[in-house]
């Protein structure tokens, strides 16, 4: 069985190909991966995805490809949509055409972030802006298509040492500012990129597909100030003075969820995932931009 993996030059997919390296030594039951990006393949272009199927034998698809900037996406969301929610279809209808799987990355976004408790999978998605809408789309596409062949998995807050992230801009505010103001009333979990690819490749592995939504972050609850706060502290930056402040003093063109927590019990049972805590994983990312020479 042939994989392919879209959005493979973004953040996770980057940890995929890490994790994964090109020899496939990390999956069973796996002949050849193939990592693209828009540079390899148009994802907006449903017939270059069949070609692509047909010619190198993909039977399961793991889908990182989307459209993520939040705000710009209230400007632009056709270009949003065409991304996040035609897409997915376009490579729904090229598994099911040759009776393949495939594992959708979503997002906590698809919430409206007014409950208090983690979000489970079967509660309600109403979600604020556009980046949501055009996610939870998606979503609907990919189940409607494949309904016993899709995983969805969603996310939050996702990092890593690979592109642009909360994470490396914090570590460059906090070296450049004297100061630095950050929202503390928006609560969520944030997630390393590498913990998410490790726990798709375990899904991958797994001797039975279990279809259906999932969640998945890291453990424990944070505050984006609480966030920044543990960068600065483990990074050693203690030049800049941090402060916190409410969403309605920094305001953006896109809503965001004031709390987006997200209930892991479903993938802890179903997939026996083994989930660490955030301060832990934010300590390796930390650890290897270091290494990178990245937090210099």
């Amino acid at each position: 069985m042939n994989l392919l993996i879209t959005g493979a030059n973004g953040q996770l997919g980057s940890e995929l190909r890490r994790t994964i390296g090109n020899e496939v030594g990390e999956l069973k039951n796996i002949e050849e991966v193939f990592y693209t990006d828009v540079q390899e393949l148009d994802i907006t272009d449903a017939e270059a995805i069949q070609a692509f199927v047909r010619e190198h034998g993909i039977k399961c698809t793991i889908n990182c490809a989307a459209f993520t900037a939040v705000d710009r996406a209230e400007q632009e969301p056709e270009l949003c949509r065409r991304l996040n929610a035609e897409a997915p279809g376009y490579l729904a209808r090229a598994m099911a055409e040759v009776g393949g799987t495939m594992l959708h990355i979503s997002t906590d976004y698809v919430f409206d972030g007014t409950g208090h408790r983690p979000y489970r999978e079967d509660d309600e998605a109403k979600p604020l802006g556009v980046y949501g809408s055009t996610k939870f789309e998606g979503e609907q596409v990919v189940r409607q298509i494949l309904p016993e062949s899709h995983i969805i998995l969603r996310t939050a807050w996702l990092y890593s040492s690979f592109g642009n992230n909360f994470v490396k801009t914090m570590l460059r505010l906090g070296r450049e500012r004297e100061e630095l103001r950050v929202v503390a009333d928006q609560v969520g979990t944030p997630t390393y990129a590498a913990d998410l690819a490790a726990q798709i490749v375990s899904i991958i592995n797994a001797p039975a597909f279990y279809a259906g939504t999932y969640h998945f972050s890291n453990q424990g609850v944070c505050s984006w100030y609480d966030f920044t706060a543990a960068i600065f502290s483990l990074a050693g930056i203690n030049t800049c003075k941090l402060y916190p402040i409410n969403s309605e003093e920094y305001p953006t063109p896109a809503r965001r969820p004031h709390y987006s927590v997200l209930d892991k019990t479903k993938i802890t049972h179903v997939y026996g995932a083994n989930i660490n805590w955030w301060r832990d994983s934010l300590v390796k990312c930390l650890e290897e931009l270091n290494a990178l020479g990245e937090q210099q």
